[in-house]
């Protein structure tokens, strides 16, 4: 699951359908453009605790599942920080995620999901 979720970001990349780097991940959640925004769980607990108030305001999904080494290995580039901010790759790796997208639930916040990796 993990293989295929940095397979699609990888892909995601080349499209140009991902941006990555803090202010442009949250310039597009501004505008609403950012479908998922995927943080390294080896993040800092300030930056966490940022993107966690930016996504919750701006309703966009926040998962921290993948390593910022993860993240910086399937776009090619060193971040920590990225979004995704196309619908076919947001329900792609929704479906890959274990989630189930449906449209009506997108508009609904208590139905969105805080994902954290828990050691």
């Amino acid at each position: 699951m993990k293989q295929k979720i940095l397979n699609l970001l990888g892909l995601a990349t080349r499209a140009g359908l991902l941006v990555s780097g803090e202010d442009i991940v949250i310039d597009a959640m501004r505008k609403k453009k950012a479908k998922i925004v995927f943080l390294g769980s080896d993040c800092s607990e300030n930056t966490l605790d940022k993107f966690k108030k930016k996504c919750f305001f701006y309703k966009t999904e926040l998962n921290t599942m993948l390593t910022s080494d993860e993240i910086s290995n399937s776009i090619g580039k060193t971040r920590m920080v990225i979004a995704i901010i196309d619908d076919g790759f947001y329900k792609t790796i929704k479906k890959n995620l274990g989630g189930v997208e449906n449209e009506s639930k997108r508009d609904n916040w208590d139905s969105w999901s805080w994902t954290r990796k828990i050691n």
